[in-house]
C-alpha cells in the first residue's frame, strides 16, 4: 500500500506543475502528481516535435490533446459550433500554445480584486511574483522585471513586420515592453514569449521536472480522476476507475474545464442540473455557471512574400479590450490571417455536466455576442483590422469585415475559458472558491488554475496562470 501524500495534485498542467514543485520544496511534504496524459522524467523524452514553439497547428489526433464540443453562440437561430482543445500532457496547454506571455492590465486586476474585497491579486501585489518568475532575455533589467526565475521571456518579432508598420502608419504608439508595470492599453508591440530557443518553456520542463529528484515528490502519468473522494465534510482524496487515493489535501489543477467537470461529477454544483444529470448534490455551489472566453474573428488575406514565424503571434495591437492579431503562421499556403479578439466581453457562459461518466463530455455554452455592445466593439475591431490590412505591403484579397448579421457565423474562439469555479467573497453567490482558491463548504480543497479566475483578462492567460499557482501554492506553505 502506498503512504498517503500530505498534497495531491490534479493535473501536471500550467498550474499543476508549478504547485507541486514549489510545496514539493519542504522535504516534510509528500507530494502526489496526478495527469491524465502522458509525462516523462526528462526533457529529451518529451514526444518529437510536442515543445517545438512554431509548429501549430497541432495534429489534431495527437494523443496529448484533448477535445470538447462547444457551442460558441447563435447564428439566425442555429448554433456555432466549435471545437475547444486543450493539452492533457505534462505541461497542460502551456506545452502546445502560441507561448504568449502578456502579463494582465492593472484595470483587470483591480476588477479581480472588486470581486475578493481587498488586494491580494492587485498589480502592486502581483508585481513582486511576475519579476520573480522570469527571465526576461530583453528587459530584465528593466524595473519590475527579473533575470533569475525559471520561465524565460523574449520577444521574437521581426524587424520588418509590415503590421506594425502600417499600424505606426495609422498613429498608434510603439509599445517595446508589454509586460512593463505602465504598459499602455492602446498601442502595438512585439509579444513577450515563454522560449527556451526554439521551444515552448512550458511549466513541465521548466518548474516540474527539475524537482522530480525529490524524494517527496511523485508524478504519475495517465492517470485520470473520475470523482473526489469526500468523507465527514472535507474532501479526503480522489478517485480513479481503478483506486482509490487518500491525502491531507487535494488541490485541482485540471483547468477551467476539467475541474469545473470533475467538481460537477462528484456532487458540487447546482442541485437542479445535478439532478438532471443522475448525480446526487452533495454542496451547492455555482459551478459552471459563470465561464469566460474571448469570442475571435479573423480576416485571412494572401501574401505575396511568403515566411514562417517562430511563433504563431510575434507582435499584437491592443485597442484597450479588443486585441488585433496578426499570426505568423500560415492557415493555408500564402493565406494569414488577422485576428480581432474581445478581450473584455460583456457576456459569460455556462459549463454542465450531461452524467456522472467521466468519458462524457461537459456541455459547454459560450454566449457570445449576444451583448450589442460586443458587437459593436468587435465591429469596431474588425474595421480597424480591415483599415490596416489596406496599408500593408505586400496584401493581396483581403476578405472584407461582415455587416453585423454576420458575425455570429464566422465566430470563434481564442481558446481561454476561465472563470468556471470563481473566486469571491463568502457572500458572493457566484464564487466557488475564496481569495487563496480554497473551496467554500467543504475542507482540504484547493483549486489552482484558470478555472478560479473571476474576471475577463484582457491579455492571454499563460502568464497569469503561472503567477496564481505561484501564489496559492505560497499561501498553502503558509
Amino acid at each position: 500500500m502506498r503512504p498517503e501524500p500530505d498534497t495531491l495534485v490534479v493535473g501536471a498542467g500550467t498550474a499543476g506543475c508549478v504547485v507541486a514543485a514549489r510545496l514539493s520544496a519542504d522535504p516534510a511534504r509528500a507530494v502526489l502528481v496526478l495527469e491524465a496524459g502522458p509525462v516523462w522524467a526528462t526533457p529529451a523524452q518529451a514526444p518529437p516535435g510536442l515543445l517545438e514553439a512554431a509548429t501549430l497547428p497541432l495534429d489534431p489526433a495527437a494523443p496529448w490533446l484533448r477535445h470538447y464540443p462547444a457551442v460558441l453562440g447563435y447564428a439566425g437561430g442555429a448554433p456555432v459550433a466549435a471545437t475547444l482543445v486543450r493539452g492533457a500532457v505534462l505541461g497542460g496547454s502551456g506545452a502546445v500554445n502560441g507561448a504568449y506571455f502578456i502579463r494582465p492590465p492593472a484595470p483587470d486586476l483591480a476588477a479581480w480584486c472588486a470581486r475578493t474585497g481587498d488586494d491580494t491579486w492587485s498589480a502592486a501585489a502581483l508585481a513582486p511574483t511576475f519579476a520573480a518568475l522570469e527571465h526576461d532575455l530583453d528587459f530584465g533589467a528593466a524595473p519590475g522585471h527579473g533575470t533569475g526565475g525559471p520561465i524565460p521571456v523574449r520577444r521574437p518579432a521581426a524587424p520588418d513586420d509590415p503590421f506594425t508598420a502600417a499600424a505606426l502608419a495609422a498613429g498608434f504608439p510603439a509599445v517595446p515592453d508589454w509586460n512593463a508595470p505602465a504598459a499602455p492599453a492602446t498601442g502595438v508591440g512585439p509579444v513577450p514569449c515563454s522560449l527556451d530557443g526554439p521551444l515552448r518553456a512550458d511549466t513541465g520542463s521548466r518548474y516540474l521536472l527539475p524537482a522530480l529528484s525529490r524524494p517527496n515528490l511523485t508524478l504519475r502519468g495517465g492517470t485520470a480522476v473520475t470523482r473526489l473522494l469526500i468523507e465527514r465534510g472535507r474532501v479526503a482524496g480522489v478517485c480513479t476507475e481503478t483506486e482509490v487515493i487518500r491525502a491531507g489535501r487535494v488541490v485541482l489543477c485540471a483547468g477551467a474545464i476539467e475541474s469545473a467537470a470533475l467538481l460537477l461529477r462528484s456532487g458540487i454544483g447546482p442541485p437542479d442540473e445535478l439532478r438532471a444529470a443522475g448525480i446526487e448534490p452533495v454542496l451547492a455551489a455555482p459551478v459552471g455557471r459563470h465561464c469566460a472566453d474571448h469570442p475571435e474573428i479573423g480576416l485571412d488575406y494572401r501574401v505575396s512574400a511568403r515566411r514562417i514565424g517562430a511563433v504563431a503571434l510575434e507582435t499584437v495591437l491592443e485597442l484597450d479590450g479588443v486585441e488585433v492579431r496578426p499570426y505568423a503562421l500560415e492557415f493555408a499556403p500564402a493565406v494569414r490571417r488577422i485576428g480581432v479578439a474581445l478581450m473584455r466581453p460583456a457576456t459569460t457562459g455556462t459549463l454542465r455536466v450531461r452524467a456522472a461518466d467521466p468519458r462524457i463530455p461537459p456541455v459547454i455554452e459560450h454566449n457570445h455576442l449576444a451583448s450589442a455592445v460586443d458587437r459593436r466593439h468587435m465591429l469596431d475591431g474588425l474595421d480597424t483590422a480591415a483599415e490596416l490590412l489596406s496599408r500593408m505591403a505586400g496584401v493581396t484579397g483581403a476578405v472584407r469585415p461582415p455587416a453585423a448579421a454576420g458575425l455570429p457565423g464566422i465566430l470563434t474562439t481564442s481558446q481561454h475559458l476561465a472563470g468556471s469555479c470563481r473566486m469571491g467573497t463568502a457572500g458572493d453567490d457566484a464564487a466557488v472558491v475564496d481569495r487563496m482558491g480554497r473551496l467554500y463548504g467543504l475542507d482540504d480543497l484547493w483549486i489552482a488554475d484558470l478555472s478560479i479566475v473571476p474576471v475577463p483578462l484582457a491579455r492571454g492567460p499563460q502568464a497569469t496562470v503561472v503567477a496564481l499557482a505561484e501564489r496559492i501554492a505560497s499561501g498553502m506553505r503558509g
